[in-house]
């Protein structure tokens, strides 16, 4: 598997390698089928990450253990997912049914996200080793963590929580050489607008029946 971590090609004086290149494009894949609704969207999130979990291990440790955290958050979602997707005799169409959070449920991700930052990069100042940028490594390993357990729970608002990620993201992978994953990053976040204006209507939709049957 050494050929996951050598050159695929030179692009702007940026050198992409295979692993990069591979998983992120499975990462593009990825959100494609959530904004789909599709259970594929887990099962290749979980290769997505096992791919780049070897492009970032040995150098960029906060991103390579957030790969395996995100590999265990695809066995999770994609439990919840087929658990919970809206069943044809009760007029849903086989896919999980978007909704938005509670003000509990935001208030708790909110809280979940702000001390476990704090937590995890205060672990990588302890131990330097573990990553080059502290706080902007964890930001990105928890911000994604919170993300995908909003997906799981099909909550839109993790469409925002994937786009707060990406304004970290972005100048990370550049910084570190990690170009493809860079570039990658900014066509998320086009796929993010878009994807987010689908789960929003389609939460609006499968909220309508319950208002208007509603006794007056």
């Amino acid at each position: 598997m050494n050929w996951l971590n050598s050159e695929a090609f030179v692009a702007f004086d940026q050198h992409i390698i295979w692993s990069d290149m591979i998983g992120n494009i499975l990462g593009l894949i990825t959100l494609a089928l959530g904004w789909r609704r599709s259970l594929l969207t887990w099962p290749v999130q979980f290769l997505s990450g096992l791919v780049l979990f070897t492009a970032f291990y040995g150098h960029l440790a906060g991103s390579a253990g957030k790969q395996v955290v995100v590999m265990v958050v695809a066995l999770y979602g994609w439990w919840q997912w087929n658990r919970n997707k809206g069943r044809a005799e009760d007029g849903g169409d086989g896919h999980i049914v978007p909704r938005f959070a509670t003000w509990t449920e935001r208030a708790a991700m909110l809280g979940a996200a702000a001390l476990g930052t704090v937590a995890v990069a205060l672990l990588f100042k302890a131990y330097p080793s573990l990553s080059w940028d502290p706080w902007p490594d964890a930001y990105i390993f928890v911000g994604t963590v919170v993300a995908m357990y909003a997906q799981a729970r099909g909550m839109v608002e993790f469409w925002i929580a994937w786009l707060l990620v990406d304004l970290v993201g972005v100048p990370l992978n550049f910084a570190n050489g990690y170009a493809f994953s860079g570039f990658v990053y900014v066509i998320y976040g086009a796929l993010v607008l878009w994807g987010m204006r689908d789960w929003w209507l389609r939460s609006r939709k499968a909220a309508r029946p319950t208002l208007e049957g509603a006794p007056a």
